[in-house]
């Protein structure tokens, strides 16, 4: 049991870890008492076994007793072929059970498409279930080749999601848990705040989560989503995967989050099960040695472990590359925003016309203060329904991985803390691009000849970009230097959707938080009128947790501007 091994060698111990995988065995039902795999009768060995007895009578056919064996082998091959349809029919029956199922889910997804897919468990169960369940569902009917199922698989299998997309989709569930402080028994009952809905995780559902930050060597996820799994086992649910190797993994993630006791406490309950199991009972010698070892250096009694349940605080997550990581999810929450009644007294709303700017002169546009410094302002009703669904129609077929600009090379590239979608719109594509160009040049005063093309964003449920800076700094000369425009001077952000919950963007160097609001626009400065980065304008867009964010940004360049926006006084003017 616990299929291979991962030895750890430690001081004259030996530790054993779980595998970072496991063979999936969703549509193989474990047969009676051999805990191994039910597969279809070996017919092929059987009709050997056959023409080796019928060769050895027609070589001797003076042997009666030849004539007698092939009455009971064929008495063994009718049984055989009743074994042969039983095991068709109970495939038949497990296909029939997940149409049913599956026929259920499709009625409800396609009923509302993105109500359902804006609630980040349908979302991640969506990916699971086309990357993991459909493929071994592909592989049960290949048991007997059904030419039409397969060809069907087979065209559409290439636009599946794929083993790093599930995992992917896993990881945004725990970006949402911890950005918004969510535990996994909310997850799995699909309580999320302000939502509520029938999206559920299983015990198998929860197991493959912490599966997933198991083969990624986090630990801290994996431990909550383990215990979860363990608990609804305990509470009573089905499954397929076993408390043993629930326990096996818990066990060892644990230990690996330094708490001993309750490593001893779990492994002492796999071995309960499984008294035969050789790693659990190696490990268990060792963390008692390990424990006892650490209570003499430390010249302390031992102490149980404690009998409430591993939950979200239960353990300290481990600080990540981000400095700003607490302040940044705070906001996120609606935490911690620094806007006193004293700074909101400064903050106004006005028609801005862009100093008589004749496109706007008839028909201005409302504006108003988000900020007072930097000074962040909000234009109302920008974008209409009509031009918002156009620039999606043109997005929607270009859409790709959202990259970044590599501030060595100045090369685009993906990066882990940046998860959307983008895609690159010219003016010229459509009237709509390019009167949205202009209506950003007559609000700014700011030239867009020299400005990037608008650039089009998706964030599905989990989607983000971490803190950062629109601008380029010292230390990276050449991130734009392909472009030849100079810096980016200024950005340009159309909000085109409403987000049920989460989405905001935030300043967490000044306790900053902006939601969006479908047809608005936000207006910063990322530099000062010297050409001085305002390192003040480091912002992040923060995880989408129920619904869809669409965004548009102009990113605004230096070259050009020189009259537009001249130089100051100083260098932070």
């Amino acid at each position: 049991m616990g299929g291979c091994l991962t030895v750890i060698l430690l001081s004259n111990s030996i530790l054993l870890k779980p595998r970072s995988f496991w063979p999936k065995s969703y549509f193989q039902p474990k047969s009676e008492g051999s805990g191994g795999e039910k597969v279809l009768p070996e017919i092929d060995s059987f009709f050997f076994s056959l023409a080796f007895k019928l060769f050895l009578f027609f070589t001797d056919s003076s042997n009666q007793s030849q004539m007698t064996d092939l009455i009971y082998t064929e008495k063994e091959l009718v049984q055989s072929l009743r074994e042969y349809i039983k095991a068709e029919e109970s495939k038949l029956a497990t296909v029939k059970s997940w149409a049913n199922k599956l026929d259920a889910l499709t009625r409800v997804s396609t009923a509302d498409p993105e109500g359902y897919l804006a609630h980040p468990v349908n979302a991640y169960k969506l990916m699971k279930r086309l990357n993991t369940e459909w493929s071994e569902l592909e592989s049960l009917v290949l048991q007997n080749p059904a030419d039409g199922f397969v060809s069907n698989m087979s065209v559409h299998r290439q636009y599946f999601p794929d083993e790093e997309d599930e995992t992917g989709a896993a990881k945004a569930l725990m970006r949402l848990q911890d950005t918004y402080q969510l535990d996994s028994e909310a997850f799995s009952k699909g309580k999320l705040p302000g939502v509520h809905s029938n999206a559920v995780l299983t015990v198998d559902d929860c197991f493959d989560m912490g599966k997933t930050a198991y083969n990624d060597a986090d630990y801290y996820h994996a431990v909550l989503w383990l215990q979860q799994a363990l608990k609804q086992l305990d509470d009573g649910e089905e499954a397929v995967v076993s408390k043993a190797d629930i326990l096996d993994y818990l066990s060892y993630s644990v230990y690996q989050m330094g708490d001993l006791p309750r490593a001893i406490e779990l492994t002492r309950r796999l071995v309960a099960i499984d008294p035969s199991h050789q790693r659990a009972g190696g490990n268990l010698r060792y963390f008692e040695q390990l424990l006892m070892k650490q209570l003499r250096e430390m010249n302390q009694d031992y102490q149980p472990p404690s009998e409430e349940p591993i939950q979200l605080g239960t353990y300290s997550r481990p600080k990540d590359h981000l400095p700003e990581r607490e302040s940044y999810e705070a906001l996120c929450r609606g935490e911690g925003i620094q806007m006193t009644e004293a700074r909101r007294s400064r903050l106004f709303c006005r028609y801005h016309d862009g100093k008589r700017n004749p496109h706007l002169l008839l028909k201005p546009v409302k504006e108003e203060d988000e900020w007072d410094s930097p000074h962040i302002v909000r234009y109302l009703d920008l974008l209409s329904d009509e031009e918002i669904e156009k620039i999606k129609e043109l997005a929607k077929p270009r859409l790709a991985r959202a990259t970044v600009r590599d501030p060595k090379t100045g090369v685009l590239t993906t990066a882990n803390y940046r998860v959307s979608k983008s895609a690159w719109l010219e003016g010229e594509e459509d009237p709509v691009i390019d009167r949205v160009n202009q209506r950003i040049e007559a609000i700014t005063g700011l030239t867009v000849e020299t400005a990037e093309l608008l650039q089009v964003a998706n964030y599905g449920v989990g989607g983000q970009y971490e803190p950062h800076f629109d601008f380029s700094r010292k230390d990276e000369p050449d991130a734009f230097k392909r472009l030849g425009t100079g810096n980016r001077v200024a950005t340009f952000l159309n909000y085109m959707s409403d987000v049920e919950a989460g989405g905001a963007t935030v300043f967490p160097d000044f306790g900053a938080a902006i939601w969006p609001r479908k047809g608005t626009s936000v207006f910063w400065y990322n530099l000062f009128r010297s050409g001085e980065g305002d390192y003040r304008t480091r912002h992040a867009a923060c995880p989408v947790l129920v619904g869809s964010k669409w965004v548009s940004n102009k990113w605004i360049h230096e070259r050009g501007q020189e009259f537009r926006r001249p130089c100051g006084l100083t260098e932070v003017d």
